[in-house]
């Protein structure tokens, strides 16, 4: 797939938990972690789930890259966005630099960015504490509706309708702009609105769909997933070049995604499912 952005790799696209059925394999069962390489050098990741630590892996030395180090955007605090960090090789190294990003949350307060990570590291959770992290880390608090700077990218945020508050993430680069809108639930009509305006003629769309359109007005109402349908309408209303289809339930086999992802491209042109491994 070639769109005009830098280099976008999906590390972990999978919703809710991990699997390991061999039956979605070919989609992968990682929780969600994306790397953007924009052109001028800023890297970026998105969310900190399983398939964080098949990044870090896959940096030689492992090494932070060099000049401001790397930053992290966090959509939420839900375990499948943030259980990767304790495994996450390149923050045991002295000369790595991170910056982090997400919002105050009104159950924690403030630092609750900090707070939620050292907690998921705290006794008795994981063998050693945030301080066996020698990497330099900064974090800071950002709300839905702000826009702020890294390097030559403008980051634009918005509010999500996800249980506990969930933040959408527009990235605009020189060579295009990608919109990452996982963890949202459609039926609120301000947030419905809000969205496609953080979507607005994107070069790349990725959106929850997680539920089948049929789950979504039944058993998995209120949940705080999508599916294909809503990602398409979303996108149709946006008018984004292409929609990326991701949060695969832990349920859903391969087949399954297949079948959504067939359905979907009846009624947008340019969409596909997220894999691991999948690069733009």
């Amino acid at each position: 797939m070639t769109v005009p952005i830098a280099k976008l790799s999906f590390w972990g696209v999978r919703g809710s938990t991990p699997t390991v059925d061999p039956a979605t394999w070919r989609y992968g069962g990682n929780t969600p972690c994306l790397e953007l390489a924009a052109p001028d050098g800023t890297q970026i990741i998105l969310d900190c789930g399983t398939g964080l630590r098949m990044l870090g892996n896959r940096w030689a030395a492992p090494s932070a890259r060099s000049g401001a180090g790397t930053h992290i955007l966090i959509t939420h605090y839900h375990w499948d966005h943030i259980q990767g960090v304790p495994f996450f090789a390149p923050l045991y190294v002295e000369d790595n630099r991170f910056h982090f990003y997400s919002f105050r949350s009104k159950f924690l307060g403030r630092d609750s960015l900090k707070q939620v990570f050292e907690a998921q590291m705290a006794v008795p959770y994981f063998p050693v504490d945030m301080s066996a992290m020698s990497a330099q880390r900064k974090f800071q608090e950002v709300a839905g509706g702000e826009s702020f700077t890294i390097g030559e990218n403008k980051i634009t945020t918005r509010w999500l309708n996800h249980p506990q508050g969930c933040l959408g993430f527009r990235i605009e680069t020189s060579a295009g702009t990608v919109v990452y809108a996982t963890d949202n639930e459609p039926g609120d009509a301000k947030l419905d609105e809000s969205l496609r305006e953080l979507a607005k003629r994107a070069d790349i769309f990725i959106n929850d769909a997680q539920f089948t359109p049929e789950q979504l007005e039944t058993t998995k109402k209120g949940w705080g997933h999508s599916s294909w349908l809503e990602g398409v309408k979303a996108a149709r209303h946006a008018e984004a070049k292409t929609l990326v289809l991701f949060h695969h339930d832990p349920d859903s086999t391969d087949r399954m995604v297949d079948s959504l992802l067939r359905q979907a491209r009846d009624e947008f042109d340019s969409v596909f499912a997220a894999s691991e491994g999948m690069v733009i």
